[in-house]
């Protein structure tokens, strides 16, 4: 049997829930979850939410959070507060949303796609086997050149005598 993380499945239960209110089946064939541990998982997690306590409040996704800060960027004060209401969300939340977008948008090594990396994870392995490569050789160089050293040295001190 699979054990999944709290982590893991915070955020296929936050799918479940509104704002995006997935369905289960498309969940399921996604997340590679069977439908009843889909099910399972969403009581549990509505039943700890109306016990109270920190899950009580709902787990954000972050294309949710986008929505959110999209949806609430041109509402005055009041009708933002509102909306905070309605949704469970503090207004310091929403502003914190906001300025994390922000700094994602704004720093171009956040955005570097998997594909760069694997290429980079490659060279840098090559890189380092043609580093060991050179290093054995060189390694080698220097014990023939002390060995060439004392065998002159041998023979030089024969002809001394």
């Amino acid at each position: 049997m699979a054990r999944y993380g709290k982590e893991y499945k915070d955020r296929v239960v936050a799918r479940l829930l509104p704002p995006e209110s997935a369905p289960v089946e498309r969940v399921s064939a996604e997340a590679g979850v069977s439908a009843s541990t889909l099910e399972r998982w969403l009581a549990e997690a509505l039943e700890s939410a109306s016990s109270g306590g920190e899950s009580a409040r709902r787990v954000w996704t972050a294309a949710a959070r986008l929505q959110a800060v999209i949806a609430t960027a041109s509402l005055d004060e009041t009708a933002k507060s509102a909306w905070c209401r309605e949704q469970g969300v503090y207004p310091q939340e929403l502003t914190q949303w906001s300025a994390s977008a922000l700094d994602a948008l704004a720093d171009p090594k956040v955005a570097t796609s998997g594909a760069s990396n694997g290429a980079e994870r490659r060279r840098v392995k090559e890189l380092e086997r043609e580093l060991r490569r050179k290093d054995k050789a060189l390694a080698e160089a220097a014990a023939l050149l002390v060995l060439s050293k004392k065998l002159s040295a041998i023979f030089h001190e024969g002809a001394d005598e």
